[in-house]
Protein backbone atom coordinates (compact mmCIF):
# COMPACT_ATOMS: atom_id res chain seq x y z
CA UNK A 1 0.00 0.00 0.00
CA UNK A 2 0.98 3.89 -0.63
CA UNK A 3 1.41 5.76 1.83
CA UNK A 4 -2.20 7.56 1.07
CA UNK A 5 -3.73 4.01 1.66
CA UNK A 6 -1.84 3.24 4.77
CA UNK A 7 -2.97 6.49 6.49
CA UNK A 8 -6.57 5.59 5.05
CA UNK A 9 -6.60 2.13 6.95
CA UNK A 10 -5.32 3.59 10.33
CA UNK A 11 -8.05 6.02 10.86
CA UNK A 12 -10.74 3.30 9.68
CA UNK A 13 -9.27 1.12 12.43
CA UNK A 14 -9.53 3.82 15.24
CA UNK A 15 -13.41 3.98 14.27
CA UNK A 16 -13.36 0.27 14.65
CA UNK A 17 -12.05 -0.19 17.68
CA UNK A 18 -14.29 2.10 19.09
CA UNK A 19 -17.23 0.60 17.27
CA UNK A 20 -16.25 -2.74 18.94
CA UNK A 21 -15.55 -1.45 22.33
CA UNK A 22 -11.66 -1.91 22.34
CA UNK A 23 -11.30 1.39 22.98
CA UNK A 24 -13.01 4.19 24.33
CA UNK A 25 -12.72 8.42 23.97
CA UNK A 26 -9.41 8.85 22.98
CA UNK A 27 -7.29 5.87 24.76
CA UNK A 28 -5.15 3.58 22.79
CA UNK A 29 -3.67 4.32 19.68
CA UNK A 30 -3.00 2.35 16.34
CA UNK A 31 -0.14 2.72 13.94
CA UNK A 32 1.39 1.19 10.95
CA UNK A 33 5.02 0.94 9.44
CA UNK A 34 5.76 3.23 6.57
CA UNK A 35 9.19 2.72 5.38
CA UNK A 36 12.32 0.94 7.05
CA UNK A 37 12.79 3.51 9.35
CA UNK A 38 9.38 5.26 9.85
CA UNK A 39 5.89 4.40 11.05
CA UNK A 40 3.03 6.50 11.12
CA UNK A 41 0.34 6.42 14.35
CA UNK A 42 -2.89 8.19 15.68
CA UNK A 43 -2.18 11.74 17.19
CA UNK A 44 -2.29 12.39 20.69
CA UNK A 45 -5.78 12.80 22.56
CA UNK A 46 -7.59 13.37 19.36
CA UNK A 47 -10.89 11.62 19.19
CA UNK A 48 -10.69 8.70 16.32
CA UNK A 49 -14.38 9.82 15.49
CA UNK A 50 -12.66 13.48 14.05
CA UNK A 51 -9.29 11.85 12.82
CA UNK A 52 -8.22 12.38 9.71
CA UNK A 53 -5.62 11.06 7.73
CA UNK A 54 -3.36 14.23 7.76
CA UNK A 55 -3.93 14.16 11.44
CA UNK A 56 -1.25 11.24 11.55
CA UNK A 57 2.29 11.98 12.47
CA UNK A 58 4.74 10.31 10.66
CA UNK A 59 7.42 9.32 13.43
CA UNK A 60 10.87 8.30 13.47
CA UNK A 61 11.92 6.58 16.10
CA UNK A 62 15.70 6.35 15.39
CA UNK A 63 15.97 10.46 16.20
CA UNK A 64 12.72 10.70 17.82
CA UNK A 65 11.31 13.72 15.21
CA UNK A 66 7.98 13.92 13.56
CA UNK A 67 6.14 15.61 11.17
CA UNK A 68 2.21 16.29 10.99
CA UNK A 69 0.02 18.93 12.70
CA UNK A 70 -0.02 17.37 16.02
CA UNK A 71 1.91 15.36 18.13
CA UNK A 72 2.29 11.41 18.08
CA UNK A 73 0.83 9.10 20.76
CA UNK A 74 2.55 9.73 23.92
CA UNK A 75 2.88 5.52 24.02
CA UNK A 76 4.92 6.06 20.62
CA UNK A 77 7.58 4.09 22.66
CA UNK A 78 5.83 0.93 22.52
CA UNK A 79 4.51 1.19 18.88
CA UNK A 80 8.74 1.44 18.20
CA UNK A 81 9.44 -1.68 20.22
CA UNK A 82 7.38 -3.71 18.18
CA UNK A 83 8.92 -2.57 14.91
CA UNK A 84 12.58 -2.87 16.46
CA UNK A 85 11.90 -6.31 17.97
CA UNK A 86 9.74 -7.45 15.14
CA UNK A 87 11.26 -6.94 11.42
CA UNK A 88 7.53 -8.73 9.72
CA UNK A 89 5.57 -6.10 12.18
CA UNK A 90 3.39 -4.07 9.38
CA UNK A 91 0.45 -3.11 12.27
CA UNK A 92 0.54 -2.10 15.74
CA UNK A 93 -2.65 -1.75 17.81
CA UNK A 94 -2.68 -0.55 21.89
CA UNK A 95 -6.13 -1.56 23.03
CA UNK A 96 -7.80 -0.69 26.39
CA UNK A 97 -10.21 -3.51 25.92
CA UNK A 98 -12.49 -4.57 29.01
CA UNK A 99 -11.30 -8.14 29.70
CA UNK A 100 -7.97 -8.34 29.22
CA UNK A 101 -6.98 -5.07 30.93
CA UNK A 102 -8.73 -7.11 34.21
CA UNK A 103 -6.92 -10.14 33.09
CA UNK A 104 -3.55 -8.13 33.44
CA UNK A 105 -4.30 -6.55 36.55
CA UNK A 106 -4.59 -10.23 38.24
CA UNK A 107 -4.15 -13.82 37.67
CA UNK A 108 -2.17 -13.56 34.21
CA UNK A 109 -0.30 -16.33 35.25
CA UNK A 110 -3.41 -19.23 35.07
CA UNK A 111 -4.60 -17.64 31.66
CA UNK A 112 -6.96 -20.55 30.44
CA UNK A 113 -5.60 -21.01 26.74
CA UNK A 114 -5.04 -23.73 23.85
CA UNK A 115 -2.36 -24.31 22.25
CA UNK A 116 -3.54 -23.60 19.06
CA UNK A 117 -5.26 -19.82 20.36
CA UNK A 118 -1.64 -19.08 21.83
CA UNK A 119 -0.36 -19.57 18.02
CA UNK A 120 -2.52 -17.53 16.25
CA UNK A 121 -2.00 -14.38 19.11
CA UNK A 122 1.76 -14.82 17.92
CA UNK A 123 1.96 -15.85 21.76
CA UNK A 124 1.11 -14.27 24.62
CA UNK A 125 2.65 -12.00 27.85
CA UNK A 126 2.38 -9.68 30.47
CA UNK A 127 4.23 -6.37 30.75
CA UNK A 128 5.32 -5.30 34.17
CA UNK A 129 3.74 -2.02 34.91
CA UNK A 130 4.76 1.79 34.04
CA UNK A 131 3.04 5.31 33.96
CA UNK A 132 1.19 6.01 30.45
CA UNK A 133 4.09 7.32 27.92
CA UNK A 134 7.21 6.47 30.13
CA UNK A 135 10.45 4.92 29.01
CA UNK A 136 9.72 2.68 32.32
CA UNK A 137 6.47 1.06 30.51
CA UNK A 138 8.38 1.22 27.07
CA UNK A 139 11.07 -1.15 28.31
CA UNK A 140 8.73 -3.40 30.41
CA UNK A 141 6.39 -3.92 26.74
CA UNK A 142 10.04 -4.40 25.07
CA UNK A 143 11.07 -6.96 27.11
CA UNK A 144 7.63 -8.87 26.78
CA UNK A 145 8.08 -8.69 23.18
CA UNK A 146 11.42 -9.69 23.58
CA UNK A 147 9.82 -13.26 24.72
CA UNK A 148 8.83 -13.78 20.76
CA UNK A 149 5.08 -12.43 22.12
CA UNK A 150 3.46 -10.55 19.79
CA UNK A 151 0.04 -9.94 21.94
CA UNK A 152 1.31 -8.38 25.19
CA UNK A 153 -1.01 -7.48 28.44
CA UNK A 154 0.34 -4.35 30.24
CA UNK A 155 -0.58 -4.78 33.62
CA UNK A 156 -2.42 -2.08 35.18
CA UNK A 157 -3.27 -0.63 31.70
CA UNK A 158 -4.34 -2.40 28.39
CA UNK A 159 -2.84 -4.29 25.62
CA UNK A 160 -0.56 -3.69 22.56
CA UNK A 161 -0.62 -6.57 19.74
CA UNK A 162 1.49 -6.44 16.98
CA UNK A 163 0.58 -8.30 13.91
CA UNK A 164 2.41 -8.83 9.69
CA UNK A 165 -1.01 -6.71 8.51
CA UNK A 166 -3.93 -4.99 9.95
CA UNK A 167 -6.45 -7.87 9.85
CA UNK A 168 -3.56 -10.01 11.99
CA UNK A 169 -3.60 -7.35 14.73
CA UNK A 170 -7.36 -6.67 14.97
CA UNK A 171 -8.04 -10.57 14.99
CA UNK A 172 -5.56 -11.01 17.53
CA UNK A 173 -7.30 -8.18 19.79
CA UNK A 174 -10.54 -10.24 19.19
CA UNK A 175 -9.26 -13.23 20.03
CA UNK A 176 -7.88 -12.12 23.20
CA UNK A 177 -10.90 -10.79 24.74
CA UNK A 178 -12.69 -13.33 23.96
CA UNK A 179 -10.00 -15.78 25.71
CA UNK A 180 -10.29 -13.76 28.42
CA UNK A 181 -14.15 -12.64 28.86
CA UNK A 182 -14.15 -16.65 28.53
CA UNK A 183 -12.64 -17.14 31.37
CA UNK A 184 -13.64 -13.63 33.83
CA UNK A 185 -17.94 -14.29 32.73
CA UNK A 186 -19.70 -17.02 34.44
CA UNK A 187 -17.21 -16.81 37.38
CA UNK A 188 -16.41 -13.71 38.74
CA UNK A 189 -19.51 -12.02 36.94
CA UNK A 190 -22.95 -13.58 36.50
CA UNK A 191 -26.13 -12.25 34.86
CA UNK A 192 -28.12 -9.63 37.41
CA UNK A 193 -31.25 -9.14 37.32
CA UNK A 194 -33.20 -6.28 39.41
CA UNK A 195 -36.79 -6.78 41.00
CA UNK A 196 -39.73 -4.73 40.13
CA UNK A 197 -39.08 -2.35 43.57
CA UNK A 198 -35.63 -1.91 42.69
CA UNK A 199 -36.16 -1.06 39.07
CA UNK A 200 -38.92 1.56 40.42
CA UNK A 201 -36.03 3.07 43.03
CA UNK A 202 -33.74 3.65 40.23
CA UNK A 203 -36.10 5.23 38.14
CA UNK A 204 -37.36 7.40 40.51
CA UNK A 205 -33.27 8.33 41.69
CA UNK A 206 -32.44 8.88 38.42
CA UNK A 207 -35.63 11.57 37.70
CA UNK A 208 -34.41 12.76 40.88
CA UNK A 209 -30.91 13.22 40.00
CA UNK A 210 -31.48 14.79 36.42
CA UNK A 211 -33.57 17.70 37.66
CA UNK A 212 -30.25 19.00 39.06
CA UNK A 213 -27.70 17.42 36.26
CA UNK A 214 -30.01 16.73 33.13
CA UNK A 215 -26.82 14.38 31.84
CA UNK A 216 -26.63 12.03 34.72
CA UNK A 217 -27.11 8.19 33.33
CA UNK A 218 -27.54 4.50 35.23
CA UNK A 219 -24.41 2.11 34.43
CA UNK A 220 -26.51 -0.82 34.54
CA UNK A 221 -24.45 -4.15 33.58
CA UNK A 222 -24.37 -7.17 35.67
CA UNK A 223 -20.60 -5.93 36.80
CA UNK A 224 -22.14 -2.65 38.24
CA UNK A 225 -25.16 -4.16 39.74
CA UNK A 226 -22.49 -6.77 41.43
CA UNK A 227 -20.23 -4.28 42.44
CA UNK A 228 -22.60 -1.72 44.14
CA UNK A 229 -24.20 -5.17 46.05
CA UNK A 230 -20.99 -5.28 47.79
CA UNK A 231 -21.70 -1.87 49.35
CA UNK A 232 -17.98 -0.59 49.07
CA UNK A 233 -15.97 1.98 47.28
CA UNK A 234 -13.97 0.38 44.36
CA UNK A 235 -10.52 1.82 44.04
CA UNK A 236 -8.51 2.37 40.91
CA UNK A 237 -6.99 -0.38 39.37
CA UNK A 238 -6.51 0.65 35.61
CA UNK A 239 -5.08 3.71 34.67
CA UNK A 240 -7.78 5.49 32.53
CA UNK A 241 -10.23 4.91 35.24
CA UNK A 242 -7.44 6.83 37.64
CA UNK A 243 -7.10 9.37 34.79
CA UNK A 244 -11.00 10.46 34.51
CA UNK A 245 -12.68 9.44 37.60
CA UNK A 246 -9.64 9.36 40.36
CA UNK A 247 -8.33 7.17 43.16
CA UNK A 248 -11.95 5.53 44.17
CA UNK A 249 -15.82 5.53 43.62
CA UNK A 250 -17.45 5.82 46.08
CA UNK A 251 -20.87 3.99 47.32
CA UNK A 252 -23.89 5.84 48.96
CA UNK A 253 -26.97 4.40 49.51
CA UNK A 254 -30.96 4.42 47.75
CA UNK A 255 -31.61 8.15 49.21
CA UNK A 256 -31.65 10.26 46.04
CA UNK A 257 -30.34 13.28 48.55
CA UNK A 258 -27.10 11.53 49.12
CA UNK A 259 -26.53 10.28 45.53
CA UNK A 260 -26.93 13.87 44.12
CA UNK A 261 -24.70 15.22 46.68
CA UNK A 262 -22.17 13.00 45.67
CA UNK A 263 -22.12 15.48 42.19
CA UNK A 264 -22.71 18.24 44.18
CA UNK A 265 -19.24 17.21 45.72
CA UNK A 266 -17.47 17.01 42.21
CA UNK A 267 -17.63 12.80 41.63
CA UNK A 268 -18.63 11.78 38.08
CA UNK A 269 -19.04 8.53 39.11
CA UNK A 270 -20.85 6.90 41.98
CA UNK A 271 -22.24 3.36 43.02
CA UNK A 272 -25.73 3.13 44.40
CA UNK A 273 -25.51 0.34 46.79
CA UNK A 274 -27.37 -2.88 45.39
CA UNK A 275 -28.53 -0.82 41.55
CA UNK A 276 -25.60 -0.43 39.84
CA UNK A 277 -23.65 3.12 39.47
CA UNK A 278 -24.48 6.73 38.24
CA UNK A 279 -22.68 8.53 36.02
CA UNK A 280 -22.31 12.41 34.71
CA UNK A 281 -19.83 14.12 31.83
CA UNK A 282 -19.09 17.38 31.17
CA UNK A 283 -21.37 16.08 27.86
CA UNK A 284 -23.12 13.50 26.38
CA UNK A 285 -19.61 11.90 25.01
CA UNK A 286 -18.14 12.38 28.52
CA UNK A 287 -20.80 10.50 30.23
CA UNK A 288 -20.83 7.73 27.57
CA UNK A 289 -16.94 7.15 28.40
CA UNK A 290 -17.95 7.22 31.66
CA UNK A 291 -20.43 4.29 31.27
CA UNK A 292 -17.32 2.20 29.75
CA UNK A 293 -14.91 2.96 32.13
CA UNK A 294 -17.03 2.48 35.71
CA UNK A 295 -18.34 -0.97 34.11
CA UNK A 296 -14.84 -1.55 33.24
CA UNK A 297 -13.19 -1.17 36.48
CA UNK A 298 -15.85 -3.31 38.04
CA UNK A 299 -15.15 -6.11 35.84
CA UNK A 300 -11.50 -6.18 37.31
CA UNK A 301 -12.50 -5.43 40.47
CA UNK A 302 -15.04 -8.66 40.61
CA UNK A 303 -12.30 -10.45 38.98
CA UNK A 304 -8.99 -9.79 41.50
CA UNK A 305 -11.55 -9.08 44.41
CA UNK A 306 -9.85 -12.86 46.07
CA UNK A 307 -6.32 -11.87 45.17
CA UNK A 308 -3.85 -11.96 47.90
CA UNK A 309 -1.26 -8.83 46.97
CA UNK A 310 -1.75 -5.31 46.01
CA UNK A 311 -4.13 -4.60 43.33
CA UNK A 312 -4.73 -1.27 43.43
CA UNK A 313 -2.80 1.62 41.80
CA UNK A 314 -0.75 3.84 44.17
CA UNK A 315 -3.05 6.59 45.46
CA UNK A 316 0.10 9.27 44.16
CA UNK A 317 -0.37 7.97 40.64
CA UNK A 318 -4.03 8.22 40.22
CA UNK A 319 -3.73 12.09 41.82
CA UNK A 320 -0.64 12.20 38.83
CA UNK A 321 -2.72 10.54 36.52
CA UNK A 322 -5.80 12.54 37.30
CA UNK A 323 -4.12 15.91 37.29
CA UNK A 324 -2.57 15.45 33.71
CA UNK A 325 -5.87 13.96 32.33
CA UNK A 326 -7.74 17.28 34.04
CA UNK A 327 -5.24 19.71 32.41
CA UNK A 328 -4.06 18.49 29.35
CA UNK A 329 -6.42 14.93 27.03
CA UNK A 330 -9.88 16.39 28.69
CA UNK A 331 -9.41 19.26 26.41
CA UNK A 332 -7.69 17.99 23.60
CA UNK A 333 -10.47 15.68 22.69
CA UNK A 334 -12.59 18.47 21.15
CA UNK A 335 -9.68 20.75 19.61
Amino acid sequence: MNEAQIRQLITETGRQLLADGLVARTWGNVSARLDAVHFLITPSGLDYMQTKEADLAKYNPQDKTWEGPHKPSSEKGIHAAAYDIFPEVTFVIHTHQTYASAMGVWDFEHLKITDEERRTLGGVALASYGLPGTKRLKKAVANAFETGAHTVLMKHHGVVVAGSSKEEAYQRALLLEQICKRQICGTDITEQQLDEEQMRKKDAILLDIQRNYPGARWVETDAAIRWSQKGKALFAQLDDMAQMIGKAIHCVGTESLVVNNAFVTGANAVFVEGLGAVVLGRDSDDTAALQILVDKAAVSALHSYNATGKTRLSGFDCALMHLVYQKKYSKQKNR
